[in-house]
């Protein structure tokens, strides 16, 4: 194993951080759930409310333009992505799920910077109503570990 490990505790430790979060509002409902599960996340993890910037977006296909605007500034240990893909009658969803999901990946990669993912891509509104809440703690909790652990790979 690469280094110590750090304990559960020290690895969602936010006190230290700056996260940013993009948010699509294409299905604003579901959108604006995801994000308000996602600060409550952040703020119980230490992270302080003037370290948290939140950035809104038409929908999921602008996500990654705003992600790579943010990480251009070079002040986040993290990013957050959010939106909700339904899918329709049409190939639309595909395309939206996989290029911004694409350009989501591309952006961490290029910057080196974590981005916790939380586009949804149901096949129902039910489902994405389903999940908001639980995804967007998930979402918080991703960028707070992996910011932590690239700290220690730095």
């Amino acid at each position: 194993m690469f280094g110590a490990d750090k304990g559960t505790a020290d690895k969602l430790d936010g006190h230290k951080l700056s996260i940013g979060i993009v948010q699509a509002r294409f299905n604003e409902g579901i959108t604006s759930a995801l994000a308000a599960a996602a600060r409550a996340e952040l703020l119980a993890l230490g992270v302080q409310e003037k370290h948290i910037d939140h950035v809104l977006v038409p929908g999921a296909l602008e996500v990654p333009v705003a992600l790579q605007a943010l990480a251009e500034r070079d002040r986040y240990d993290a990013l957050i992505a959010l939106g909700a893909i339904i899918r329709g009658e049409t190939y639309h969803f595909e395309l939206v799920a996989n290029e911004s999901g694409a350009g989501v990946t591309r952006v961490s990669l290029d910057y080196r910077l974590p981005i916790a993912n939380a586009i949804l891509t149901t096949e129902n509104l039910e489902q994405a109503i389903a999940r908001q809440e639980e995804k967007g703690r998930d979402a918080a909790r991703v960028a707070v570990e992996m910011a932590n652990l690239l700290d220690t790979l730095a």
